[in-house]
């Protein structure tokens, strides 16, 4: 077997505070924040000389994490936050919820805007899609039936 699991999927921020607040009003477990700095992590990376303040989150489950990361060094060089979802690239993360409409309620108090309608798919699924902090493109899925 190639691989075992995916261990997270990483999205930079301007704010983390805030993301972090908003990740957690969706549901997610907040496991810690760090510094990650060194010449080690630049070789990571390929960015070299590096300085950034993470923040790990994980679904309830405990099988998916979400890997918050605001840059400090080097400065942060593209913006696609706004991209539209046919942009290249990554596009966006979906989480299944219990009730699409109490989720949507709460993160519009967080400011999440809901970006074209909820919908039905078949028998099957609501799904929506919404803009959290900064522009972040988050997909929303209740399970039917």
């Amino acid at each position: 077997m190639a691989i075992k699991q995916m261990h997270n999927v990483g999205i930079v921020v301007e704010d983390l505070a805030a993301t972090i607040d908003f990740f957690r009003e969706l549901g997610l477990e907040l496991e810690g924040q760090a510094m990650i700095e060194g010449e080690w992590a630049g070789r990571v990376t390929g960015l070299g000389d590096q300085h950034v303040e993470i923040a790990m989150t994980r679904t309830p489950d405990g099988h998916s994490r979400l890997e918050l990361s605001r840059f400090i060094r080097p400065a942060v060089v593209a913006d696609h936050r706004n991209a539209p979802v046919n942009a290249l690239g990554y596009l966006r993360v979906m989480f299944a919820v219990d009730d699409i409409d109490d989720t949507l309620k709460r993160l519009r108090a967080c400011g999440a805007e809901l970006v074209g309608e909820v919908v039905r798919y078949e028998d099957a699924y609501r799904l929506c899609y919404i803009r959290g902090p900064e522009g972040l493109l988050i997909g929303l899925a209740q399970e039917l039936g």
